[in-house]
């Protein structure tokens, strides 16, 4: 990439709204990205966040771990780099040459498989994933396990403005000029309103909501992303562009949710048989 190229893509990827995310290398952001900008996406969900120096932080689904570099740079956090996908010796590798070999924990490990004591994070933090596992009604009680009590949890998952009633709008299941259709059925069917998560959250007694909001101009942000990649040449994902500017953000958005672990005298026990279900998982 020549210099005019590389200041275009800085340009494209700059945004005032996320001043951190817009001091990295654009070129390494797009060259690990896994899905829309993970950078932004973490920059928003710590601003809702009481984030310290020292605390231990779980980052679930890490993909290329640029987020966990993010959190323990940005922040001065102890991170744990968990994903399934990315072996944990690439992880290392980039961890290492980002110098943060003292804060950040590459582990590979399923969301339902992780090895972690118990009580162990004070925050648990989820980047354009947990909607693949987390709608399991009671995913939430296996995970707040390894959350001390007073721990904060935070999402963002990219969401729906209105659950949808019915099949998709068409927008959104023809084929774009890329190649690419966003609805894939076997992926989205997990995306859900904001309204829907903070009832999902609340319904399990086992935490307290302390933010439930979309992103503002979420559809824009993740066209944005998508124009900056098509922009520099990348071909990892065939582009979703097409679909987002169609949408213009009257369905697609993002969603960020905070929680804090409740004690357990301070609401509502869980079911025994969540109480069981944990227990019994790895």
């Amino acid at each position: 990439m020549d210099d005019l190229a590389r200041n275009q893509l800085r340009t494209r990827l700059h945004s005032d709204r996320f001043p951190r995310s817009s001091r990295y290398d654009a070129e390494w952001v797009l060259a690990n990205e896994m899905g829309p900008n993970a950078l932004w996406l973490t920059e928003a969900l710590c601003g809702q966040m009481a984030l310290d120096p020292g605390m231990r932080v779980l980052d679930l689904g890490c993909g290329r771990a640029i987020s966990s570099i993010f959190l323990a740079r940005e922040y001065g956090l102890r991170v744990w780099a968990n994903d399934l996908w990315i072996d944990a010796d690439d992880n290392w590798r980039r961890i290492r040459d980002a110098g943060l070999e003292h804060a950040i924990c590459p582990i590979r490990a399923e969301a339902h498989q992780l090895p972690y004591a118990a009580e162990f994070f004070d925050a648990i933090v989820s980047i354009d994933s947990y909607q693949y596992y987390g709608t399991d009604d009671l995913y939430l009680g296996y995970l707040t396990r390894f959350l001390r009590t007073g721990g904060q949890l935070g999402v963002v998952v990219p969401g729906l403005i209105t659950e949808l009633e019915g099949e998709p709008p068409a927008h959104l299941t023809e084929r774009q000029a890329s190649g690419a259709v966003f609805w894939d059925p076997s992926e989205c069917w997990c995306l859900h309103t904001v309204d829907w998560w903070r009832r999902h959250f609340e319904r399990s007694g086992l935490v307290d909501i302390v933010h439930a909001e979309p992103l503002a101009d979420g559809c824009q942000l993740w066209l944005q992303w998508e124009r900056a990649r098509d922009g520099g040449g990348y071909t990892g994902f065939p582009s979703d562009a097409e679909a987002l500017e169609k949408d213009g953000g009257r369905h697609l958005g993002f969603d960020i949710l905070v929680a804090r672990k409740r004690a357990r005298d301070a609401g509502p026990h869980p079911h025994p048989l969540l109480v069981r279900l944990g227990e019994r998982r790895p």
